[in-house]
């Protein structure tokens, strides 16, 4: 039988922790719904989009690690992100995208689930702070979240794509 010493064993210890970070990667940093942004700032290299409503919000378009096209609106007084449209091989993780609102949405999914009105392919959840729409399926998903109360003057939930 062999045997190491408590040395050994925590130098292997250390080294696959390094290993494992370093594996792991810089993770996307994006602003989550509800925050403020500053002018120009983008987590990934991003094209500057239209504008809405005669210039209260500009959309920002950039495409994420696992290939997913989404775009970002953003009310051009304040730079709150108002809402978040999304659409490719796969789903955000709503939790990071949603941001202090992602707890409403849980309790309203939840709720859409008890109720039994929630859809295999997609659903809409509805709250006063937060609204989500999510769909699709394997490889193609589709959605978007916005915040009804801070979409600016002139900006509309159909202006949203």
């Amino acid at each position: 039988m062999n045997t190491c010493s408590r040395l050994q064993a925590s130098r292997v210890a250390a080294f696959a922790c390094l290993f494992s970070c370093l594996a792991a990667g810089p993770a996307p940093a994006w602003a989550a719904l509800g925050d403020t942004v500053a002018s120009g700032v983008s987590p990934t290299p991003a094209t500057a989009g239209a504008t809405l409503a005669g210039s209260a919000a500009r959309v920002t378009s950039y495409v994420d690690a696992g290939g997913t096209h989404f775009n970002e609106y953003i009310a051009s007084r304040s730079g709150e992100i108002f809402a978040y449209v999304w659409q490719g091989p796969t789903p955000p993780d709503l939790d990071v995208l949603l941001g202090q609102y992602a707890a409403a949405w849980r309790s309203g999914a939840a709720a859409l689930h008890a109720s039994g009105r929630d859809g295999l392919h997609a659903a809409r959840v509805d709250t006063p702070t937060v609204v989500v729409e999510s769909g699709g399926h394997m490889r193609s998903y589709i959605g978007r979240a916005w915040l009804p109360g801070a979409l600016p003057a002139g900006v509309t939930e159909g202006d949203l794509r």
